[in-house]
C-alpha cells in the first residue's frame, strides 16, 4: 500500500525552525557541534547547517567557531587585578616564561597592563643573564616586580592618572613617554582575540595606552591565556594584522588555534610549567 504524504511523516524534512531548535540543544549538552555531525543527523547538506548556524549567530544564540559552533558566552568584564590574577595562574606563568626567552641584553621593551604581563615581569626579573634591559610599563605592578632586578634592568614608568582597580597608570599625561620612544618589542595584555574583530579589551582608557606601546614598538606581542581566545570585549585594541605573534597556553582549543593562524598570525603555544596539568 502507497502512503499518503500525511502518512509518510519520516519522509519529511525536518523544517528549519525545529532543526535550529534542536542544534541548540545539542551545543547546549555538549559544548560544541561539528557541521558534519549535524549534517548526518538531520540528513541535510553541510551547507545547509552552515546557514543555520550563521542564523543562530545573527541571533546571538551561539558563536561559530572553525568546523562547528559553541555556545554564545558573556562579553568579558573587567575584574579587579587580584582577582584576574589567580586565574589561569599556571597558563599565565607558563606564557611569561615563553614570552621573557625574547628579550636579549640591551633590549628596551614595553611591558603593558595586565596579570599576564605582570608574570612576565617577575620570568624577566629572575633572569640573573639578562642585563641591561630598559622596560617602560605603565602598570605599578609590574614596576615592584621588575625592582629587584635593579641595576641589572631598567624600569621607566610612563606617569599618568591612577586606576586602582589595575594598579595602572592612564591619559592625560601616560602617552607622553610612549609617543617620544622607539622601542624593540611590545608585551600587550587584552581580553579577546579574535579572527573577526581582532584584540580588544575590557575598558577605554587602559585601551588607548596600549595603542599607544603598540605604536611605539617594531614587534607587537599579545600574550593572552586560552580562555580570552574567540572572545570580543568592548573596545578595540587592534587588528590581527597588526600583531607580530600571540603566545597562549596548551590548552587552547585547536580549532581557535587554527582559524586564527589562518588568518596570518603567528600563534606560539607555551609548554605547560613542570607538574602543571594539561
Amino acid at each position: 500500500m502507497n502512503l499518503s504524504p500525511a502518512d509518510d511523516q519520516s519522509s519529511r524534512p525536518v523544517p528549519a525552525r525545529v532543526r535550529r531548535d534542536r542544534m541548540l540543544a545539542m551545543l547546549r549538552e555538549r559544548d560544541f557541534v561539528r557541521v558534519t555531525d549535524l549534517a548526518g543527523r538531520f540528513e541535510v547538506s553541510e551547507v545547509t547547517v552552515r546557514a543555520d548556524l550563521d542564523a543562530l549567530e545573527a541571533r546571538g544564540q551561539l558563536r561559530r567557531v572553525r568546523g562547528g559552533a559553541v555556545p554564545r558566552t558573556a562579553a568579558p568584564v573587567e575584574r579587579p587585578f587580584e582577582e584576574a590574577e589567580i586565574a589561569a595562574a599556571d597558563q599565565k606563568r607558563a606564557i611569561a616564561r615563553a614570552a621573557a626567552t625574547l628579550v636579549n641584553d640591551g633590549d628596551t621593551i614595553v611591558l603593558d597592563v595586565g596579570t599576564t604581563t605582570t608574570a612576565i615581569a617577575q620570568a624577566l626579573a629572575a633572569r640573573d643573564d639578562l642585563t641591561d634591559v630598559t622596560v617602560f610599563t605603565s602598570s605599578l605592578t609590574i614596576a615592584l616586580a621588575l625592582e629587584s632586578a635593579s641595576p641589572r634592568l631598567t624600569v621607566v614608568v610612563t606617569g599618568g592618572t591612577l586606576r586602582p582597580k589595575q594598579h595602572s597608570l592612564v591619559e592625560p599625561l601616560g602617552g607622553l613617554v610612549l609617543a617620544s620612544i622607539n622601542a624593540g618589542t611590545a608585551f600587550v595584555g587584552c581580553n579577546g582575540v579574535d579572527t573577526e574583530r581582532g584584540v580588544t579589551n575590557v575598558n577605554l582608557p587602559e585601551t588607548e595606552i596600549k595603542r599607544l606601546i603598540l605604536r611605539a614598538s617594531q614587534r607587537r606581542v599579545v600574550c593572552a591565556d586560552a580562555t580570552k581566545l574567540g572572545q570580543v570585549a568592548l573596545a578595540h585594541v587592534c587588528d590581527l594584522d597588526d600583531v607580530d605573534l600571540l603566545i597562549t597556553d596548551a590548552d587552547a582549543d585547536a580549532d581557535l588555534v587554527a582559524a586564527l593562524r589562518e588568518t596570518g598570525l603567528q600563534v606560539q603555544l607555551a609548554e605547560p610549567l613542570s607538574g602543571s596539568p594539561t
